[in-house]
């Protein structure tokens, strides 16, 4: 249901990647977008911790199964369901949405060009249709120079970045307190004999959290982690919420858990 994105070596939405570059560039345009193609048929998509309080009022936010769990929004519940966008990639509805970072900093990514460099350079996806040589939108470079807008890609990116750490670090507390469990949730419609079941993914162990001493939870609140914690155990009730909008959407793939 929710494992960790990525493919042929590259990170989710990404098909290739190219070093930003005047001399290559220079003549490059970046134009507005208003459809999400890639998005389409995406049902998860990585977060970060500075968004939980944002992300709980409007997706589930749960982790990746595996050794190196990953919180997700969940955009559906199913695999290439996505209860926000239709298959154009076209925002439905008009009620405001909250999108993730992860999608915004698309088709841009800070990456090591070498191995052993620790060095980050801002890249793109030269398959996405907002950025090329085009004639109409806003330029990358004048007089082979950076523009502002590049500087303000470059510094989201790098937000970014420094997020995705703060992330990691607050993944590997959970899970070295073991507060992480394999999560499971049955929802039964109306009319169903059987609730549907929806596994492979992690979740907070609210019974173990319950359990932790008086300076461990002091600990956790005064590091802003609790409120992170509760964020996501608060959003997982939207788990039914989605598992609605696919029921209106007829996008239900997954069957109802067999009689015991």
């Amino acid at each position: 249901m929710a494992s960790a994105p990525q493919a042929q070596g590259l990170p989710l939405f990404y098909n290739d990647l190219q070093p930003l570059s005047s001399d290559l560039h220079g003549n490059y345009r970046v134009r507005a977008a208003e459809t999400a193609p890639f998005l389409a048929r995406t049902h998860a998509v990585p977060v970060t911790v500075e968004e939980f309080p944002l992300i709980q009022r409007h997706m589930p936010i749960v982790f990746s199964a595996g050794d190196e769990p990953v919180p997700l929004a969940l955009m559906g519940l199913n695999e290439g369901v996505n209860v926000f966008f239709d298959a154009d990639g076209k925002l439905l509805g008009s009620e405001p949405v909250y999108i993730p970072a992860y999608i915004r900093r698309y088709p841009y990514l800070l990456a090591r060009l070498r191995p052993d460099s620790e060095e980050l350079s801002l890249c793109f996806d030269p398959t996405s249709d907002t950025i090329g040589a085009f004639d109409e939108g806003q330029a990358l470079f004048a007089d082979g120079k950076p523009t502002e807008l590049v500087q303000q890609i470059l510094k989201f990116n790098e937000e970014f970045e420094v997020a995705g750490q703060r992330t990691g670090a607050f993944v590997k507390e959970l899970a070295e307190m073991n507060l992480l469990m394999d999560g499971e949730v049955a929802i039964q419609p109306d009319g169903a004999e059987q609730p549907y079941i929806y596994r492979g993914f992690r979740m907070v162990d609210e019974a173990k959290l319950n359990e932790l001493r008086g300076d461990q939870l002091r600990k956790m609140q005064q590091s802003g982690m609790l409120p992170l914690v509760y964020a996501h155990l608060f959003s997982l009730s939207l788990m039914r919420e989605i598992f609605s909008r696919q029921m209106q959407q007829g996008n239900v793939v997954a069957q109802p858990a067999p009689a015991a």
